[in-house]
């Protein structure tokens, strides 16, 4: 059983949803930049081509080692991205990327395989248990660390993605107050850009009142009741501080736009403006392969990396980008359905660390593109123009067909 190959026990069907959306990527990026003189499209054949040799060694390497050397791993990410403040390129404001020649490589896309790979290895310690809240710290400590790193360069689009493991946390036990916790915090901060604070204060004085008497009369605790209502009206009172002070101005803008507070469809608000007539022009069937008129005449701004999708939404319409959202769900859906099968809980933890990875790219960026969040810069995995985004989510993808196709060695 141990000798049986790799080629006989990976699953074949995520390789072959793999090799269509990179194929498909290729083919709208080489649409989106056929007028270029920056040889885009050539550039990211190379990088295409360089995965071949790149999934050989991962799938070459024996599968214990990402467990063993996990911790490792980890920690050499952390100071790839550290060493970005002393030896990294500035390129539109963010100091993110190595430059080495002409060839540039941001550490960030790797760091969420070696996040993942931290993260199953500590939870998969059989003295682990999630409802300790020491455990809970270093669980964190984990996902958080990489945060610290990436947020100053600065870098929010891929600081979001790491909030999916929360959910991957509370998957292992994680007491579901933190997800709770994340989720009220983003609605009371909508809301209160939304609305006045003290309307804000009012429904959650309200909400609280509701629960209160809905509750058990055991359960029923005025204090406790008095204590949240107290940190909720301090943390709407202070949004509009940490919205006016702490976030930057396109950041504010972005917000603003979103919310309907703010129209501007020829500064910040351009690129959206762009992208949704680009893909509402697509009709049902699409324009047809290059001929979209907006992609050709270069209205969308980073049509090839961040914005991909308004490519598929106007030469291949609403058809064509329902198969690219059925690959994408078909790869999410049969990674879970992979890690639900593992024999260990390393590789399970693993595999829904790169569930939860990609669904998060993929749902960011298409919500970005149609107009429902703001403008972040999150790439679309295996379709967005970069070497370095392409590599991370191959790694990522097939160190865990590894483990899978491993797992008949697993007692």
């Amino acid at each position: 059983m141990k000798n049986q190959s790799v080629k006989n026990n990976i699953d074949w069907i995520s390789v072959f949803i793999y090799i269509s959306l990179v194929i498909l990527g290729w083919l709208n990026i080489y649409s989106s930049s056929l007028l270029s003189t920056e040889g885009t499209y050539q550039k990211q054949l190379i990088f295409i081509g360089c995965t071949i040799p790149l999934i050989f060694v991962v799938l070459f390497v024996d599968g214990k080692f990402y467990e063993k050397y996990a911790s490792i791993i980890f920690g050499v990410s952390l100071l790839s991205l550290a060493g970005l403040f002393l030896f990294g390129k500035t390129i539109a404001g963010q100091r993110c990327w190595y430059a080495i020649g002409s060839f540039t490589i941001q550490p960030s896309e790797f760091a969420k395989a070696a996040t993942s790979l931290a993260l199953a290895k500590y939870l998969s310690d059989t003295q682990i248990n999630l409802k300790d809240v020491n455990r809970q710290v270093q669980a964190l400590a984990i996902v958080f660390l990489p945060v610290l790193l990436i947020l100053p360069q600065p870098d929010p689009g891929s600081a979001l993605i790491y909030s999916i493991f929360i959910v991957v946390l509370y998957r292992e036990g994680l007491p579901s107050w933190y997800v709770w916790t994340g989720f009220i915090t983003i609605l009371l901060f909508v809301l209160t850009l939304v609305l006045e604070p003290y309307a804000v204060i009012l429904i959650a004085l309200g909400v609280l009142i509701i629960i209160h008497f809905k509750g058990r009369a055991v359960d029923r605790n005025i204090l406790l009741s008095g204590i949240l209502l107290a940190i909720i009206s301090a943390f709407v009172l202070s949004v509009d501080y940490v919205f006016d002070n702490i976030f930057k101005q396109h950041h504010r803008d972005r917000f603003n736009i979103l919310l309907g507070k703010t129209v501007d469809m020829k500064g910040i608000g351009y690129n959206t403006n762009q992208s949704e007539i680009a893909i509402g022009s697509g009709g049902w069937i699409g324009k047809g392969f290059l001929e979209g008129t907006q992609t050709k005449g270069g209205f969308v701004p980073e049509q090839h990396t961040d914005y991909i999708f308004t490519t598929v939404g106007e030469e291949w319409g609403f058809a064509g980008s329902l198969v690219v959202i059925i690959l994408f769900v078909g790869l999410f859906l049969r990674v879970i359905y992979l890690a639900e099968r593992q024999k260990t809980k390393f590789s399970r933890v693993y595999g829904y660390c790169v569930a939860g990875i990609l669904f998060t790219h993929f749902f960011v960026n298409i919500a970005m593109v149609i107009g429902i969040f703001p403008t972040i810069g999150v790439p679309l995995p295996f379709f967005s123009y970069g070497g370095s985004g392409l590599w991370g989510f191959t790694i990522l993808l097939f160190i865990f067909l590894k483990m899978d196709a491993n797992k008949v060695n697993e007692w």
